[in-house]
């Protein structure tokens, strides 16, 4: 996938369980659960290369596995914006 079309993906986060969104935690965008790690910064890190365990590694919080699964609920998940 082109760099710059993975960034202008929209992800719909709101049936991931994985997934909290909290008003007032990092102002309001999509978190992984029980950190205040952005959803799409794992994403963006996943398509420009970085290997789920070179994540893993930088984030050592969030399990292999879970990043797995929120990789896996982004691409299927994921739709274009509206231009």
């Amino acid at each position: 996938m082109d760099a710059d079309l993975a960034r202008d993906a929209f992800v719909d986060w709101q049936n991931c369980d994985l997934i909290e969104i909290v008003a007032g935690k990092q102002g309001g965008v999509p978190l992984v659960k029980g950190t205040r790690i952005p959803a799409q910064q794992i994403v963006e890190e996943s398509e420009l290369g970085s290997p789920v365990e070179e994540i893993a590694e930088n984030y050592p919080s969030i399990t292999r596995d879970r990043i797995t699964a929120l990789l896996v609920y982004a691409d299927e998940h994921k739709s274009q914006p509206l231009l």
